[in-house]
């Protein structure tokens, strides 16, 4: 008995095991296959909706949260997560999707005017501006918790459901603030009629889009600075035509500037959004245009700076750098009020020394500066860094604290010392001795490392004034990264070695480091000659001054005359 009651309980004890055994196999396994199935039906759903995107005409942008308010224009259903069209403003819950695609054609890039010539409102429904305000009765629009009220997708113009009927506007549309920015469907439609080679014709187009029409081009790098690039494509696409926006992630300059040539010559402005190399790319595509005898479609360029130093948007007074603090439509009032200056861009061509040394000179663009020693050496090894891991560069926060990190650095090591000794300067031919420097910097604009005023230093001491179209360089020497740092927060002065049209220097032993507006790289023995290349036409926003323009607001206007002055030959300080 007691034999039997042992087995039973064995017996007992084995089930138990083997119960606990297999709860615990289902206990880990259901929500392995559940986690596995859901990730299965998300891969599914983000195929489908890529899919519906492709195929699309809206330039559909999925989003798991609005931050505001929204309602699907099919279903008029509150919407948490869904898509939106950065062209036409449309929403739809992501069911909706196709239907959307269907019901709700997006805004037309080209399409035939009406009988007088006119363009027609094009209404989209629901989700207007929580700051619009309706063009009949004056009261806000966009306050019921529903789909209501409507938005012309060009004009801008919103009224109330019940407004519309009596708008007195006879349904035309007049492109609303921006019309001299915003290239008409129309037009775009007429143009493509005309043969190809009539260029004379477009300005007969033209006539019909009204005096003083200037449409702006919006080319974008989302790569640039803080990655507003993406965002700041969608409001542009929203108040303009989109096809005057254009991704240089997708498109090259050289491509998208050829929308200059249906539009009548002289009158294009280029907003560029992006750092002064995306800047200095833009400005090679138009010296590409020049080339292929399309000079008199060169358009005049204008900057949105979204780059970490952001010189040139500084000299040309658009602000060191734009985080969203203005909307994009007082960018584009901006531009409007903006003024026509010349900049000089000039050529620097580096010819590498060697017995077997059988190659062309490297030859490169410069707008901003060129230098050799210790800020150079910041931003190359800043460039190595962001070459290795580049999505920890997306803060102009963090990119200033790793150029500072580096500064100290070399504060330290020292590495460009003694670079009297190993480099022989001329200025316009004539040799120049050099005290014991770490640097020299070829300046062409007046801002310099993220916002100093470099040649003016301290501001305590008289220096010959400086000009972007004067067709003359300014050369300066630092001791140091310590001595940059002291000129940057006007501890110092620098080292001012003179004023030349041609600029001549020699590296006779061992590698350094070089840089051209931003771009390093490790030069050994060469000869470098920078001489002055063409002009580019720039925009000049005067009405809101730059850092420390307290101080010199009287030589900044004459910094930036459009009309040249005679200039001198070349002046040395030291």
């Amino acid at each position: 008995m007691e034999a039997d009651e042992g087995g039973g309980e064995s017996a007992n004890d084995s089930r138990d095991e083997w119960t606990l055994l297999a709860w615990t196999a289902l206990a880990v396994m259901v929500p392995v296959i559940i986690t596995l199935w859901c990730s299965v039906q998300r891969s599914k759903r983000k195929m489908h909706i890529k899919d519906i995107f492709r195929r699309s005409k809206h330039g559909w942008h999925y989003t798991d949260l609005f931050n505001k308010p929204t309602y699907c224009c099919v279903c008029s259903q509150h919407i948490i997560q869904g898509a939106f069209c950065d062209c036409c403003g449309i929403c739809a819950d992501e069911h909706c999707l196709r239907r959307a695609n269907r019901s709700l054609p997006c805004k037309e890039i080209m399409a035939p005017a009406l009988a007088d010539g006119t363009l027609a409102h094009r209404w989209v429904r629901g989700n207007v501006p929580l700051c619009g305000y309706c063009a009949v009765c004056k009261q806000q629009c966009g306050t019921q918790p529903k789909l209501c009220d409507f938005r012309c997708v060009w004009c801008q113009t919103v009224v109330h459901d019940d407004c519309k009927s009596v708008l007195d506007d006879g349904g035309r549309c007049d492109l609303g603030e921006f019309r001299s920015l915003i290239v008409p469907p129309h037009y775009l439609h007429r143009v493509n009629k005309l043969r190809r080679g009539h260029t004379e014709d477009y300005s007969k187009v033209a006539a019909a889009c009204g005096r003083g029409w200037t449409p702006v081009l919006v080319l974008a790098n989302t790569r640039s600075g803080n990655n507003m690039g993406e965002v700041l494509l969608g409001e542009f696409r929203t108040l303009l035509n989109p096809v005057q926006v254009f991704d240089l992630s997708e498109l090259p300059p050289v491509k998208a500037l050829q929308l200059c040539v249906l539009l009548p010559a002289g009158s294009v402005r280029v907003l560029v959004c992006g750092g002064d190399g995306t800047v200095g790319w833009v400005l090679d595509a138009i010296d590409t245009m020049k080339l292929k005898g399309q000079e008199q479609f060169a358009p005049q360029v204008t900057i949105l700076p979204l780059g970490t130093g952001n010189d040139l948007s500084n000299s040309l007074g658009w602000g060191a750098g734009y985080a969203g603090e203005i909307p994009v439509e007082q960018v584009l009032r901006n531009i409007v009020e903006a003024e026509v200056v010349k900049m000089d861009r000039w050529k620097v061509q580096i010819a590498s020394k060697g017995y077997y040394n059988f190659r062309k000179p490297k030859v490169l663009s410069m707008n901003n500066y060129f230098s050799v020693g210790p800020d150079a050496l910041m931003a190359l090894n800043f460039h190595a860094h962001r070459e290795k891991t580049p999505s920890l560069f997306s803060s102009r926060i963090i990119n200033k604290a790793v150029y500072f990190f580096y500064g100290t650095k070399d504060c330290l090591v020292q590495e460009c010392k003694d670079l009297d000794k190993r480099i022989e300067l001329e200025l316009d031919g004539e040799r120049v001795p050099l005290p014991s420097l770490e640097g020299i910097i070829v300046c062409n604009i007046r801002y310099w490392g993220g916002g100093c005023r470099l040649w003016e230093g301290m501001g305590d001491e008289p220096c010959p004034p400086t000009r972007l179209d004067d067709g003359l360089l300014e050369v300066l020497g630092v001791y140091g990264s310590f001595h940059c740092a002291q000129i940057q927060v006007k501890l110092a002065n620098p080292v001012r070695i003179g004023q030349a049209h041609t600029v001549r220097l020699v590296l006779k032993s061992s590698r350094m480091p070089m840089q051209v507006d931003g771009e390093p790289w490790a030069q050994g023995p060469c000869t470098i000659t920078i001489t002055h290349k063409t002009q580019a036409l720039m925009l000049y926003h005067s009405a809101e001054q730059t850092d420390d323009d307290d101080e010199s607001s009287s030589s900044e206007t004459e910094g930036h005359a459009v009309v040249t002055q005679p200039v001198p030959t070349s002046t040395t300080t030291l």
